[in-house]
């Protein structure tokens, strides 16, 4: 940690890099390998299925399987995953959500097998469900349940896993959806309150031990190119976190009411045009989280320089765990004081900051809370309007991207010599193994004993019963990440938070470009008799629906009729859409990776259900090589992160329109 030993110099944050991909087995040989590189911890990505509570095998997880993260299923699963790494030892951080206290269930699980004491592991569970329904989107459950999820997390960790975090509040999606810092700070808080409020109220917590809640809330947070400015956020976060936690809830301790983070620096700031950039990019962001000794993060972890194309390869890991091996060992940063105090830019900035997001705090409060501020749709019709802004100034010049809107001339790049070698790929059968080892292990367990577990489960969710233990049993008696969200969902019921998409504004978007493209709309619409109409799609398991949000905003300001219907559809959902609604294009985005798989699964919808001269265009991250193999199955355009104009985007959709209906 960086608080220091002695007055010398500081420790070294926790450095880890976020990795898991295809299979437990995969996974567990590049988190040993990675450790072997001295690696100080664990950060585990899961596939979508497992975010989402479903298993391979489910429809929903078609195509998705392994993609982004590794697919967890059952004990057996995060046996493998863990496989001689000793639990008892390490510091381990779970990006996951919804099925958080499943996946702790089974962690804890396995470390018992192992040997560990429950009060020995010390680690992370994401857990932030709000951000879920503003930004990532592998929600499951409604708001009130999902908190109670959360509640109990809390309330169990701090009597059984002390030094666990139960829940990372994560300000870092917020601001890759449009958040301002004092949004990102202000509805980051807002969701502590509305935790720390519910975890005091439940009654689980005494009195005395209210400090120790306190002290196991931790942060996850992005931070941008704009270092300066960052640097200034995190001492705003921790002024404002020092005065919620002593004054709201009486926390006297100052070690109790220390703001911990961990931090990623800014996965979407990344560019695919000139990818190269992206390390001096990654530099910056990093150096936002490490000058400043008073608001220092605890633990970093870095992306890689060609995230924006695709699945980093091991290699590519390790350059960005040099980065930070580079910085703290090299360099004389921990050796002092903090630069910053006594700064009058800098305490200026601060100020600034943290008067803004006092008042957004304020603004939420008066709502109820961030789960009113969530169901009303204020908070996501605000970050889409954000949003909107910042890529106004993109395309506007106003904001420099290099090599993007600016200094776009370049020299081939030695970097992607390789082409799709340049970045890690997951061979299909991963997907078919893991349907197939589900199976076996569903055929190897003791069914009544798992029918048990889930109706105790069920049982105990229709109670106020905290439901951890619940919960464990059911992980150690074989049960399914899909049968145990199965039976959440069956009480709780499913949620589909607003899109934001139709409160959200778009400041000084009426040039003269939007104007002639508005006017190309309103024309194709008379020569085919009606008001043209796209369906915007988000076929699978992604989330990550920002990009498709703005595009839904900006063909409503040039004169589309927009369907939306938001995020986790099936090919068949949107096929059923496209030919109820009479759409004239369907758009499709994607940044998971499934591409391959669910948009043929749309075309060949579109073509069973006769609606096959409905042309399809397709946004997301997709390497070349894809892109090429989309086209050769009659995908009209792919556009990817290069593709920044939105209005040049919408003008073209108009020429698809038209060359399809022979215009």
């Amino acid at each position: 940690m960086p608080y220091p030993a002695d007055r010398e110099r500081d420790r070294p944050w926790v450095m880890r890099t976020y990795a898991g991909h295809s299979s437990a087995t995969a996974s567990n040989e590049l988190y040993r390998r990675n450790l072997d590189k001295g690696q100080t911890g664990l950060s585990v990505a899961f596939d979508l299925p497992t975010q989402t509570g479903y298993d391979p095998d489910d429809e929903l997880a078609r195509g998705e399987v392994g993609k982004v993260g590794v697919p967890i299923s059952h004990l057996g699963d995060m046996r493998r995953l863990f496989d001689r790494i000793p639990l008892g030892e390490a510091n381990t951080s779970m990006t996951i959500n919804a099925t958080a206290m499943w996946l702790l269930a089974l962690y804890v699980s396995v470390a018992e097998e192992q040997g560990a004491d429950r009060a020995a592991l010390s680690g992370t569970t994401q857990n932030d469900i709000i951000k879920e329904y503003l930004s990532r989107g592998t929600y499951v459950f409604p708001p009130g349940p999902s908190l109670r999820l959360i509640t109990d997390m809390v309330a169990w960790t701090v009597s059984n896993v002390p030094k666990w975090n139960p829940i990372n509040i994560c300000s870092y999606h917020l601001q890759e959806v449009g958040a301002t810092p004092a949004q990102e700070i202000a509805y980051s808080m807002s969701t502590a309150i509305a935790v720390l409020d519910s975890v005091f109220d439940s009654g689980q917590v005494p009195e005395e031990r209210r400090g120790e809640v306190v002290a196991r809330i931790s942060f996850f947070v992005n931070a941008g190119v704009r270092f300066i400015e960052e640097m200034c956020k995190m001492r705003a976060f921790v002024r404002i976190w020092d005065e919620i936690t002593r004054d709201r809830y009486g926390i006297e301790n100052p070690k109790h009411r220390r703001f911990r983070y961990g931090v990623q620096v800014n996965s979407l700031g990344l560019t695919e045009a000139q990818p190269e950039n992206n390390v001096q990019r990654i530099v910056l962001e990093m150096l936002a989280v490490s000058l400043s000794r008073d608001a220092r993060a605890r633990a970093i972890q870095l992306p890689a320089w060609n995230e924006a194309l695709g699945l980093p390869r091991p290699w590519d890991q390790q350059w960005a765990l040099r980065m930070q091996q580079v910085l703290a060992y090299e360099t004389d940063l921990l050796e002092y004081d903090d630069l910053f105090e006594g700064s009058k830019v800098v305490e200026a900035k601060v100020e600034e900051i943290v008067t803004g997001a006092r008042a957004e705090i304020d603004r939420v409060q008066a709502m109820g809370g961030a789960v009113a501020a969530v169901e009303s749709g204020y908070m996501k019709s605000a970050l889409v309007s954000s949003l909107a802004d910042r890529r106004r100034r993109v395309e506007s010049g106003e904001d420099v991207v290099v090599g993007v809107n600016k200094f776009a001339t370049t020299e081939p790049s030695p970097l992607q010599a390789e082409g799709a070698n340049a970045i890690e790929t997951i061979d299909p059968i991963v997907e078919q193994h893991a349907v197939e080892a589900i199976r076996q292990w569903r055929d190897g367990r003791d069914e009544t004993l798992v029918a048990s577990t889930l109706d105790d489960l069920r049982a105990a969710a229709k109670t106020d019963r905290n439901l951890v233990e619940s919960t464990i049993a059911c992980a150690k008696a074989g049960v399914t990440t899909g049968e145990w969200a199965s039976a959440l969902r069956g009480t709780f019921g499913e949620y589909r938070a607003p899109t934001g998409v139709s409160a959200a504004s778009a400041s000084g978007e009426a040039g003269a470009e939007i104007a002639r493209v508005r006017e190309r709309v309103r024309a194709t619409g008379e020569e085919l008799g009606e008001r043209l109409r796209i369906l915007v799609g988000k076929p699978g398991l992604d989330g990550h629906s920002n990009g498709a949000e703005q595009v839904a905003v900006r063909a409503r300001d040039v004169g589309f009729e927009v369907v939306y219907q938001g995020i986790r559809l099936t090919p068949a959902q949107i096929v059923a859409a496209a030919v109820q609604e009479d759409v004239h294009v369907v758009g499709l985005s994607i940044l998971s990776g499934s591409h391959l798989e669910v948009v043929p699964a749309v075309v060949d919808g579109l073509r069973a259900a006769g609606a096959g001269d409905v042309p399809v265009i397709v946004g997301g991250i997709v390497p070349p090589d894809d892109a090429d193999k989309l086209r050769d199955r009659g995908i009209a355009r792919v556009f990817t992160p290069k593709d920044y104009e939105l209005t040049q985007i919408m003008d073209e959709i108009v020429s698809v329109i038209r060359e399809a209906n022979g215009l």
